[in-house]
């Protein structure tokens, strides 16, 4: 049988598309942590303990790029900077509501 539905293939796969923005083990995760609340660096620190300062660091600063979050930085002493959703990375909240739900559904609820 032969249809017309289009080939899926990297370039035009939007499940690749969006992993390309939140791929990995880290960035799903802090925009998890940061889908209610503005949160300081140390807040996701220690909401995420497993995660190194470094990566950290560098999760954060693609996830800016990619313009999922917005970064504010106050001209205080000591310095404070607050890491929050942009409206990009908000549309992903009904996304991370589900993986939620799912998560606590088929492994948390199951153990």
């Amino acid at each position: 049988m032969v249809t017309n539905t289009p080939k899926i293939n990297e370039t035009n796969c939007p499940v690749s598309a969006m992993l390309a923005l939140i791929g990995g083990k880290w960035k799903p995760v802090i925009l998890y942590c940061l889908r209610n609340d503005t949160r300081r660096f140390g807040e996701l620190a220690a909401r995420i303990p497993t995660i190194s300062r470094k990566v950290l660091t560098e999760q954060l600063k693609e996830l800016e790029q990619d313009q999922l979050i917005i970064r504010q930085q106050y001209n205080e002493i000591p310095p404070r900077v607050e890491y929050s959703l942009s409206d990009l990375g908000k549309s992903m909240a009904p996304v991370l509501n589900a993986m939620e739900q799912w998560g606590l559904e088929n492994i948390l609820l199951k153990k």
